[in-house]
């Protein structure tokens, strides 16, 4: 029961990833339709045999005026692969600025990276080139979508025409 579901809008945009027991009651409440089932498991009552849902649509349009990635500590982490993006370590991990606060650095997508506790002492607040570090990859903010393709770590197969194929961000 620990399976997730895609939701869609009606208009078949991505929405979200919710429960595989709430997306069942939306679609037994008619309040979704059921886009594509899971192939391995089915829900049993004592008389019928129910799909796991692995896709799912809304009947009714919901307006969701922000539909961007929140800038979290766990985020980070999981946009970097968990692993430091100087030496790429995956002990210790902490959160750093790429400009330092102390230069007006901001704390954003762009700015932000994963480091090991030994990078981020080794770095200080001096930039990367300053210290004679390299990025493995440059700090990006991810869409909505790339977020749910590339770093959710749940990705159905059955998804993939609603969410693209996965390519990574290369800088």
């Amino acid at each position: 029961m620990s399976q997730k579901v895609l939701v869609l809008n009606q208009d078949y945009s991505a929405l979200t990833i919710c429960s595989m027991p709430k997306a069942f009651l939306l679609v037994y409440l008619n309040k979704a339709e059921l886009i594509a089932e899971s192939s391995t498991a089915r829900l049993h009552s004592i008389s019928q045999s129910f799909p796991f849902p692995s896709v799912i649509r809304l009947n009714r349009y919901v307006y969701f005026p922000y539909k961007g990635v929140v800038l979290t500590r766990q985020n980070i982490f999981k946009r970097d692969g968990n692993r430091c993006q100087y030496c790429g370590s995956s002990d210790h991990l902490t959160l750093d600025h790429v400009m330092p606060k102390s230069r007006q650095g901001r704390t954003s997508w762009d700015n932000l990276t994963t480091a090991c506790k030994y990078c981020n002492s080794k770095k200080g607040d001096k930039t990367p080139e300053e210290a004679g570090m390299h990025l493995n990859r440059q700090p990006f903010k991810p869409s909505f979508v790339m977020f749910l393709r590339n770093f959710s770590g749940i990705l159905d197969n059955q998804w993939m025409p609603f969410v693209g194929a996965k390519h990574e961000k290369i800088q």
